[in-house]
This record gives structure tokens, C-alpha cells and sequence, in this order.
């Protein structure tokens, strides 16, 4: 924070308070008061997340609030109130929707679906078994292939992918994380067959295998190598790769988990440090690097917190890379995020209730200032959505573009007393988580030893108290239950397609240079033992077909399987 003598006036002139304050409690004393008497206020009790809301918010909770050092203008830091000058005056954020199952040409086709519905990106869910390294064959994967999303087993499967899709004139986001860095050569090398150079790639890989540990276990290796492979990536991509966002850290997955809004941005932030610190040990300059870093938080139902959760997930990146690291590029310092709605809102009862969820997430991501949204649809608690529920939830993001108005100012709900307080206090608050997991040795050792797990846990455990004992309602599941309800048709893979993908795999094992494979693999082990950015050897393995089972397994021979602690 700036010295007091180089401090800006507060926006609140000190008599204007003190007569503020007088008039408050004349308020509380008088009208409130008698008015309680009368009709006392209802139950549950009043709060977000992350703390109580106070029944009026006034002048007096934001006194202490400096317009340039805390707000700011849209484009400049501290980015408050936007990263870019016009912001939605200008563009739209680009509209996303998660998707892909069984095979690459199924998925292929949906793809193009939602490209042709007015989908501006593309963002590829792979299914468990390419998660955790296995390839479709394996006899681990079998019973998942293809169920929770596509199934990539080779470069053969990447190539199917993108059939028809130039890739150089679309923006890929791919969620997968301790495989990243093979998923990211196939999709280089995938390019390259399309006549298409990496530096003309645009796109995402999530990369972020940290919070797998905490809170969704797709994990293969210990948390050591793991930073290492994400470190690497950041690394090849600053140098190889420029306009590819080289890792989106994952809030996501940590609030859907249970954790708090303030957890969700200390805890994402305390892992983002961790990727930051390993790549500056590579000798990388902040600014090399930071620019590409991208996110993914999750948006849920507390519709002020949330918008005021993106407003302070800005403000807090911008100080925190200006005044610790040291960053002297404006792009270093903006966060730029992607948002999902919230999948653990999503409620089997009443399905339909869900499209009005996502909705207002949606709304309160667009009024927090997201660059990307995806919406969770409204069957995903049943099944993987069908076409009918991916159309409802891009048509959700139109409607709010086209025709509700809220586009038409940036920022629009800036100097809400409300939302500035939440904004100040969701800061606050994720400081102090972040200053634990560094009391706690770091982000890898808090995570390594439990610690981070455990704060999770108990705030799942206090909401799902909340929701039990009825203090907090839910439509359809403790509120406004109906008997007997009819569940909508949902979608289901059809088991046809994964004895296709075994064949598949079998006659591309067949077709390649078995010779080339076996000397990629070697090479890549051998790399894995030393300190060399390994990029270059998975790259060198994808090109010659090896499959994602076979290159992961390379690697599980030198860095071995993590087992996580018990967390009571």
C-alpha cells in the first residue's frame, strides 16, 4: 500500500462521515428500531460465503476506499474495474461451452455444431482415463473410455480432433492437467500436419495440476516433478508458443469442492506463486511469462459476492505481481479469466431449475468483468448434457449479450457500497489464506502435508450443515420438493463407439514405426533424469505416434505415482 503522504484523498470528505454516522444511528435507534418491535427479520440469517452481510451498507464501510489506488480506470491498475478500456463495449467475451465424448470423431462433430451456433471457442473435455495418462486400452481405463469426455490416445486421435477446424483461426481450451504437457505436443504437433506454426496457435491448457491434489484427483506424479512439467511448459511456450496461454490456474475445481470465495481466490493464488517461483528458477523473466498465465474461477448463486469476487481477484493479482515480483509489464499484471458456472450447484430435483442458476451466475460473471464463460447444463447432474441443454446454455450467454443492456457501461455496479465492501473484504480475506499456506511452507508443502485439504473440507462441511438443518435453502432438495417428478431424457454414450476407439488404437499400434517409438520413449526417460526441459523429447515421442499411455508411462518409471495423506 502507498505511504499516507503519497495517498490520495478518500472519496468521503471526514465531516461528511462524522454527519453520516450521526444519521445512521438515529436511523438504528428510531424507524429500525420500532420496525423490529413490529416484524422482526427473517430467517435464515443473512450471509455470502465468506462472512455475514450487515443489513445496510453506507458511505462509513468504504471511507478508508482512495478512487485511484483502489478503483482506478478500466485498462490501467489496479484493473479493478476491467482489463481492457471498453471492455464488452468493445467485444463480447468469448463464449464457450465444455464439450466432447467418446471419440475424436464424435466429438469432431460437436465441435462443429456449436461452432456453426455462434460458439466463438472451443473447449475440449477429455474424458478419465486421458486425465490420469492411460490409454483406452489399458486395463484400468476400460469401464471410463470416452464417458466424461473425449478419448485421446495419440497424436492419430488429435489430428481426428481438428479435422476441418483451422486452427489458426480458433481458440482452443483444454482442460486436462497432470498429461498437459503431452496434450499440448499432440496439439502442436496436430497443427503442424494442418500447415499451421505454433506461434499462430491461440488457446489454453489448463495445466494446473496443483489443485488436483486438493480437490479432484487426476493426478499421476508427486507434486515435485509435476510443478516441474507445468514450469516447463511455461518455459517452451514463452519461447516457442507465444500467444498460447501456457497454464490457466484453477479456482474451479477448489470451490467446487466446498471452499469458500475468499478460499477459492487465496488458495488459487498461493498455487499460482508456486508455478511463478519454479519458472523464475528457470532463469524466465516475470514479464516473459506472466502475460500468458490465464484462469478459471467458478461462479455460484451469491450473485453480489461473486461479481465482487472478479473485481478483487484483479486488484489483488495487480498489486500482488507489481509489489512482490517485481512485474514492470502492464500485461504481466492483468488477470484474465475464463468462468464456468457452478457444477456443484447443479441439483438432480427439478432439473430445470438449474437453467435459471446458471443464468444468474452467468450474469454476475459478465457484471464481475469475466473474458470467458461457459455455463454448466442443466441435465450435467444426471449425465453428460445433451444438444438441447448445450444450446440452452450458449442461447443463456447470448440473451445476456444481445438483449438485457448490461454490456453497455463497463463496470456498472462500481461504487456500490455493497460491492466495494465485499470487494475490500474478499482481498483481505484471501491475503490472510495466502499468508497461512506461506506460514505453512508453500503451496506443495501445505498441500503435501494436508493442510490446504483440510480448510477445504470444513468449509464443504459447515455448508452442507447449513443446507441439513435448513439454514440454507436449496429449490427442489430441502425447499419447494414436489412427490414425484419426471426427469428429463439424458444423454448416454453409446458403448459402440469405444469398441470403435479400441480398434482404433489397435491398428495404429500396428501402423507406426515401432522402432522410432521405442527410441523416443528411451530419450524421454533419460531426459526425465536429468534437468532439460522435457517439451522437447514429449514432442519428439508424439510425433512418432508414441500414445499418451506410453509416454506418461515413461515418465511414472522415473517419477513414480503420488498417494496422497490422509486428511480426517
Amino acid at each position: 500500500m502507498p505511504d499516507q503522504e503519497a495517498a490520495q484523498p478518500s472519496l468521503f470528505s471526514p465531516e461528511a462521515l462524522a454527519g453520516l454516522s450521526r444519521a445512521t444511528h438515529a436511523w438504528e435507534e428510531g424507524l429500525l428500531a420500532s420496525t423490529l418491535q413490529k416484524a422482526p427479520e427473517r430467517e435464515p440469517s443473512f450471509r455470502s460465503s465468506s462472512a455475514r452481510v450487515e443489513r445496510l451498507y453506507t458511505p462509513l464501510d468504504v471511507a478508508e476506499m482512495e478512487y485511484e489506488r483502489d478503483l482506478g480506470f478500466p485498462g490501467e491498475f489496479p484493473f479493478t474495474r476491467g482489463v481492457q478500456p471498453t471492455m464488452y463495449r468493445g467485444r463480447f467475451w468469448t463464449m464457450r461451452q465444455y464439450a466432447g465424448f467418446g471419440t475424436a470423431e464424435e466429438s469432431n462433430q460437436k465441435f462443429r455444431y456449436l461452432l456453426g451456433q455462434g460458439q466463438t471457442g472451443i473447449s475440449v473435455a477429455l474424458d478419465l482415463p486421458s486425465q490420469l495418462g492411460y490409454d483406452s486400452d489399458d486395463p484400468l481405463a476400460i469401464a471410463e473410455v470416452g464417458q466424461v469426455g473425449v478419448a485421446i490416445d495419440s497424436l492419430y486421435d488429435m489430428e481426428t480432433l481438428f479435422d476441418g477446424i483451422p486452427m489458426d483461426r480458433v481458440s482452443t481450451s483444454m482442460t486436462i492437467n497432470a498429461p498437459a504437457a503431452v496434450m499440448l505436443a499432440m496439439y502442436v504437433a496436430a497443427a503442424e500436419k494442418q500447415g499451421v506454426a505454433p506461434g499462430k496457435l491461440n488457446g489454453t491448457v489448463q495445466n494446473d495440476v496443483l489443485k488436483e491434489y486438493v480437490a479432484r484427483g487426476t493426478y499421476i506424479f508427486p507434486p515435485g516433478p509435476s510443478v516441474r512439467l507445468a514450469a516447463d511448459i511455461m518455459e517452451y511456450c514463452a519461447r516457442n508458443v507465444p500467444q498460447w496461454n501456457t497454464i490457466s490456474v484453477s479456482g474451479y475445481h477448489m470451490r467446487d469442492a466446498g471452499c469458500t470465495a475468499a478460499q477459492e481466490i487465496g488458495f488459487t493464488f498461493a498455487n499460482a506463486c508456486a508455478y511463478m517461483d519454479a519458472a523464475l528458477e528457470r532463469g524466465l523473466d516475470i514479464d516473459e511469462f506472466a502475460p500468458r498465465i490465464s484462469w478459471i474461477f467458478n461462479t455460484h448463486n451469491n450473485f453480489f459476492e461473486e461479481i465482487a469476487k472478479y473485481r478483487a481477484l484483479r486488484r489483488l493479482w495487480a498489486r500482488m505481481l507489481k509489489e512482490k515480483y517485481g512485474a514492470r509489464d502492464p500485461r504481466s499484471m492483468m488477470l484474465r479469466t475464463h468462468t464456468q458456472t457452478g457444477g456443484s450447484t447443479l441439483v438432480a430435483q427439478q432439473p430445470e431449475n438449474n437453467i435459471v442458476r446458471a443464468g444468474i451466475q452467468s450474469l454476475a460473471a459478465v457484471l464481475g468483468g469475466v473474458q470467458s464463460i461457459a455455463l454448466s447444463c442443466f441435465d450435467e447432474a444426471l449425465a453428460l448434457p445433451t444438444d438441447e441443454a448445450q444450446r440452452m446454455a450458449l442461447r443463456t450467454q447470448q440473451i445476456i449479450a444481445y438483449e438485457t443492456g448490461v454490456t453497455d457501461t463497463i463496470d456498472p455496479l462500481a461504487g456500490s457500497y455493497f460491492v466495494e465492501s465485499l470487494t475490500n473484504e474478499l482481498e483481505e480475506q484471501a491475503r490472510n489464506y495466502m499468508r497461512q499456506v506461506e506460514e505453512a511452507g508453500g503451496a506443495v508443502k501445505a498441500i503435501e502435508t494436508g493442510w490446504v485439504q483440510a480448510q477445504i473440507a470444513e468449509a464443504s462441511w459447515q455448508t452442507q450443515q447449513r443446507i441439513d438443518e435448513k439454514r440454507e435453502l436449496v429449490v427442489g432438495v430441502n425447499a419447494f420438493t414436489e412427490g414425484s417428478e419426471e426427469r428429463p431424457a439424458i444423454f448416454s454414450v453409446d458403448r459402440r463407439l469405444v469398441e470403435h476407439q479400441l480398434k482404433r488404437l489397435e491398428h495404429h499400434r500396428r501402423e507406426r514405426d515401432a522402432a522410432a517409438v521405442a527410441a523416443s520413449l528411451d530419450a524421454l526417460g533419460a531426459a526425465c533424469r536429468g534437468t532439460a526441459n522435457l517439451l522437447p523429447p514429449i514432442l519428439d515421442a508424439v510425433r512418432a505416434y508414441a500414445t499418451l499411455g506410453e509416454i506418461c508411462g515413461a515418465m511414472r518409471e522415473v517419477f513414480g505415482e503420488y498417494r496422497p495423506p490422509t486428511v480426517i
